[in-house]
């Protein structure tokens, strides 16, 4: 385990926010929302791509929500990125794209 989802383990724990997985998934999925709303305005729904602006607050609450999804099902967070990694080296090997859709 790498020391963000260690120490995303341990606030969890100190706060007593334990709860299960179906929740943090969900949790996960409206923090992704909320980044694909910062996209929406700043870009004029896509009119100016250029002018997207993220925020690094609303991102990390990804990161947190997903590390702990991760910890909720005892997923080494660091193993699933290197594994995710190795998929898309080879992906990229085999088709000479990252993309999953062929």
């Amino acid at each position: 385990m790498d020391d963000a989802q260690q120490t995303v383990s341990e606030f969890l724990t100190t706060h007593d926010l334990e709860c299960p997985p179906e929740y943090r998934l969900l949790d996960l999925v409206a923090e992704v929302g909320e980044l694909a709303s910062n996209a929406t305005e700043s870009t004029d729904y896509g009119a100016t791509p250029d002018s997207l602006s993220i925020d690094p607050d609303e991102l990390g609450d990804v990161m947190f929500a997903a590390l702990a999804l991760a910890e909720s099902q005892s997923i080494d967070a660091n193993d699933a990125l290197t594994d995710a990694l190795e998929k898309l080296e080879q992906r990229i090997k085999t088709t000479g794209s990252a993309g999953s859709a062929e």
